[in-house]
């Protein structure tokens, strides 16, 4: 269970909902419009209210409104119990024109930064430990930027002189590409990164030999 299988979760639910709602109303709509049009002769109903139907409608949003909430806050709590019991891994993601920089805390005090240029495929890679709660603390150098991963479900826009965090958490190993997803320039289409999510084992090995080399890209 992550934040990405509860919007997941909570998003299929919303859906259902309201395509039940839809069918029905244009069912109803049509039924109405079929078995109620008015005949030859027939003097139009002079009636202007109906409260008590007014009433059911109004009861009926109250509680599908009422349970969206409930469970939504449900599934966030089940969400939260689980990461509780995590550990942290915190990562800075900064944007510019037009590539990315992650910087690790490191081994031994020593801070561990990747980059690249984001040109000719030189994207830089994110790699980050499975079974963790990836901290990220996003922020740009110079325009408005977006860390959008599209296979993931995560996008957050990074400003300058300003810091967002968001929480990433990965049960599995792989490999995925992220993109820059707003507008910042000439080299705006290049700006891509990958993901790659590995053991904690294979996370603290990777982080300690890039502390003597850090700033390449990974």
């Amino acid at each position: 269970m992550n934040q990405r299988h509860v919007f997941g979760e909570v998003f299929t639910l919303e859906t259902a909902i309201a395509s039940f709602v839809f069918v029905t109303i244009l069912v109803l709509l049509i039924v109405a419009l079929v078995r109620r049009r008015a005949r030859p002769g027939t003097q139009p109903s002079q009636r202007t209210e109906r409260t008590h139907l007014e009433s059911y409608y109004l009861a009926a949003l109250a509680v599908v409104a009422t349970f969206l909430v409930v469970y939504t806050a449900y599934a966030n709590h089940r969400q939260q119990q689980t990461d509780q019991h995590r550990p942290t891994t915190n990562v800075d993601v900064t944007g510019f024109q037009w590539c990315w920089q992650f910087g690790y805390p490191g081994t031994a005090g020593q801070k561990v930064s990747v980059s690249g240029n984001c040109r000719n495929g030189q994207f830089p890679t994110l790699v980050v430990p499975t079974g963790h709660n990836i901290k990220v603390r996003l922020t740009s150098r110079d325009v408005i930027h977006s860390m959008w991963i599209p296979a993931l479900r995560y996008k957050m826009d990074a400003f300058p002189n300003r810091k967002n965090t968001f929480t990433m958490t990965f049960d599995h190993e792989g490999r995925w590409r992220g993109r820059c997803a707003e507008f910042c320039g000439l080299r705006h289409r290049t700006m891509d990164f990958w993901v790659k999510a590995v053991s904690p084992d294979e996370y603290q090995r990777w982080l300690t030999s890039h502390a003597a080399g850090s700033g390449a890209a990974a």
